[in-house]
């Protein structure tokens, strides 16, 4: 049996992949076919004609809190004017995964709350009827980078 995930044609994708300078790189796009549950499946990922043939194993189904952006720079976390903008940052990159955000609302005047000793919540959002808090984070695997994404609230009284 596998651990796989089944996809079906048209199902949105996140792919990630190394770019040619080296990088990682997250794209998004559709799925265009299936062979088997195992793969490989062919994409279509969006500003691209033609579709690629990837193995299963380096997509995944788009969901709110998948959609995550590493920045480089501790900075963006300690400095309240760069943190404000990592709102729009991940807004503009959930809009490219093809999320549709029903509601957004900064919190704490839009410069964030720490809520951990890693990081800050940044907004409120909901989406699909269910609601999210934005986070920024210090990455755990790299000292000199910020993750921001989405989690389920626990408990939030802000």
């Amino acid at each position: 049996m596998t651990n796989l995930r089944r996809f079906s044609h048209g199902d949105r994708i996140r792919y990630e992949t190394t770019g040619d300078d080296g990088y990682p790189l997250v794209r998004y796009g559709f799925v265009g076919g299936v062979t088997d549950d195992e793969g490989p499946v062919v994409i279509m990922l969006d500003g691209e004609l033609g579709g690629d043939v990837v193995e299963i194993a380096h997509l995944q189904p788009v969901s709110i809190c998948n959609v995550v952006l590493k920045l480089e720079g501790t900075d963006l976390l300690d400095d309240p004017g760069l943190r404000q903008g990592l709102v729009n940052l991940w807004r503009a990159e959930a809009e490219e995964a093809g999320l549709q955000i029903a509601s957004l609302h900064p919190i704490g005047s839009g410069t964030g709350v720490r809520d951990s000793s890693e990081g800050y919540a940044l907004a409120e959002l909901s989406t699909g009827g269910e609601q999210y808090v934005l986070r920024a984070t210090g990455c755990p695997h790299d000292a000199g980078s910020v993750l921001v994404r989405c989690d389920r609230p626990n408990r939030w009284d802000f």
